[in-house]
């Protein structure tokens, strides 16, 4: 879907801009030392955008230092108290999040939309299902995709009434099918960019199913300019997970590509541990390379030739592939290795 584009920091999302990956620290703001640690972590890792929380004074004047210290954009999350917005705003931030739930009422959205139009500062409107307006859930009822698009654009309209459509918007839930309906249903509203995500989802192998399967499937669709793969675990997976996210679905293609067989009684090698072996030592995030990795010869050939680069193996021995021609064969682990270096010239393009 077609959205306008709006600029956070040096980066921009929407009007066909690269998707970009968000993630939020979980160290304590105001300890300015672990907090540009992570974030740097997390742009080593391939972060676009990085959130953080401010939930009083002092947090909002760390902004300014940490603002110094890192390179990619940085976004306050705001709850309850719309002063601690433009307190962030006026120390550097890069853009707003605030929950129109929790915010407060018409007055202090006006003035703090005030203070962003001043600085040319973008709001997120991020609608979570867990804290909507009472009214909306009494109509509606709990968790409600209506209720979220509707508490979206009741505080849209606000922004827009006072003149500000500097907007970028969310709509999470918890469930999978909840989400995807409330970001399907604004998609047909308003044209500002959406921030894509499931929140609250539970464990990490759960959260990255749950986010896979909503993000995946709003991303198909064509909505959503930038996401945030929701995880309790260190911020950096979000990052990897969102990645090979954008990787499955042909969104990015800034690194390799493994395809590896599920394995059967014809396998006569160990295919987990040579996968795992494989990943390890490929060169990562400098280029896109597919590489496929198959334990037989009944598909092996078939999907190697397919690939940039491939290996498949026998009992003893393996089969590299390269561009869809036979390249070398050789016992195993050997060959192995030789297929990993291979690889590596190609992504390197010293080949």
């Amino acid at each position: 879907m077609k959205t306008r584009e709006v600029k956070i920091g040096n980066r921009a999302i929407g009007n066909g801009n690269p998707v970009l990956i968000q993630s939020m620290t979980n160290t304590d703001t105001k300890d300015t030392d672990r907090t540009v640690e992570q974030i740097l972590s997390l742009e080593r890792a391939g972060c676009d955008i990085v959130r953080f929380t401010v939930y009083d004074a002092a947090c909002a004047e760390a902004v300014e230092t940490i603002r110094r210290a890192v390179h990619i954009p940085i976004v306050a999350d705001i709850h309850f108290d719309y002063r601690l917005a433009i307190a962030a705003i006026e120390h550097g931030i890069d853009k707003i999040r605030f929950n129109p739930g929790n915010i407060g009422g018409r007055e202090r959205v006006e003035e703090l939309v005030s203070c962003a139009r001043m600085h040319h500062i973008p709001i997120r409107i991020g609608v979570n299902a867990g804290s909507l307006e009472k009214d909306l859930k009494e109509k509606y009822g709990p968790h409600s995709p209506e209720a979220m698009v509707e508490s979206a654009l009741r505080h849209v309209r606000i922004l827009e009434s006072a003149g500000f459509e500097d907007i970028v918007l969310s709509l999470k839930a918890s469930t999978v099918r909840d989400t995807v309906d409330a970001y399907r249903m604004i998609s047909k509203i308003v044209d500002y960019p959406l921030h894509v995500g499931i929140t609250e989802t539970g464990e990490p192998e759960s959260g990255v199913i749950k986010s896979a399967a909503g993000i995946g499937a709003l991303l198909l669709d064509g909505i959503g300019d930038t996401i945030r793969v929701s995880l309790t675990d260190d911020p950096v997976r979000e990052v990897e997970v969102a990645q090979k996210l954008l990787n499955a679905l042909e969104l990015r293609r800034d690194d390799v590509d493994i395809v590896s067989c599920p394995t059967c009684g014809r396998t006569r090698v160990d295919l987990l541990d040579i996968v795992r072996y494989v990943n390890e030592r490929l060169i990562h995030h400098r280029g896109y390379l597919k590489v496929a990795v198959m334990g037989c010869a009944v598909n092996g050939p078939g999907e190697s030739a397919d690939a940039d680069i491939g290996v498949c193996f026998g009992r003893d021995n393996g089969v590299i592939f390269k561009k869809g021609v036979k390249y070398k064969s050789g016992p195993v682990p050997g060959i192995i290795d030789e297929m990993i270096a291979e690889a590596n010239r190609m992504i390197d393009g010293t080949d």
